[in-house]
């Protein structure tokens, strides 16, 4: 698979088959997504990557905290900003109904919220999660570093057949989780990122993307 291959076949994946992932798919992936850009060189993320009885057992706390209503822990950064403005909240209304949609849970559902948090915390039945955290004294760049890790991480992973789900939802039971993984208190959680192969049959919702002629610039070609 080349890379324009891997960036076109990747997606969030919501529905993920039983078939485990090779742990030596995943630690080549990793050892090879360490060539990833970071300023400075500071390779200022740590990823905790969870899977059989651990991750069941995350699973069950977070889930039952969903399906109880626990609104979650205090953030320790915005998912997004106070006020969006469009073009951005249009973007964003159309892909949450079609994500939502493929998962049948109707917009008006007034359990619609519980319901996919319930969804978020069983990672859409993924057999690992990758749950990626930076050091506290991190600012802006090392943040944006950390995205490029991921991206490399989520291509690699399809040139080896497998997909994922960033879950950024995870930093909403970022206590559960960070018991359960070990974390350090100087750590923060950026996100989880689920993996594993896609169930057969599942729909496959891809949302839109803006044209070029408004996301680029092109400037003296």
């Amino acid at each position: 698979m080349d890379v324009y291959e891997a960036v076109d076949g990747r997606r969030a994946v919501r529905a993920f088959g039983d078939e485990p992932v090779p742990h030596e798919v995943l630690e080549r992936v990793l050892t090879a997504a360490t060539r990833a850009p970071s300023s400075g060189n500071l390779q200022p993320w740590h990823t905790y990557v969870v899977a059989g009885e651990p991750l069941a057992e995350l699973k069950r706390r977070a889930t039952a905290r969903a399906l109880a209503g626990d609104p979650g822990d205090e953030r320790e950064y915005p998912m997004y900003p106070a006020e969006l403005a469009p073009p951005y909240t249009e973007r964003f209304a159309a892909a949450a109904a079609q994500r939502y949609e493929a998962l049948g849970i109707e917009r008006d559902d007034p359990e619609r919220p519980m319901k996919i948090a319930a969804l978020n915390s069983q990672a859409f039945g993924a057999p690992v999660v990758l749950f990626c955290y930076l050091d506290r004294t991190m600012g802006p760049g090392q943040w944006a570093d950390a995205g490029m890790y991921l991206q490399t991480v989520m291509l690699l992973l399809r040139a080896e057949g497998l997909h994922s789900c960033p879950q950024v939802m995870w930093t909403m039971y970022r206590k559960t989780v960070g018991e359960m993984v070990g974390a350090d208190e100087r750590l923060v959680l950026f996100c989880g990122v689920s993996v594993g192969y896609e169930k057969e049959g599942a729909p496959r919702p891809r949302t839109g993307r803006a044209d070029t002629t408004e996301t680029v610039s092109f400037i003296g070609m």
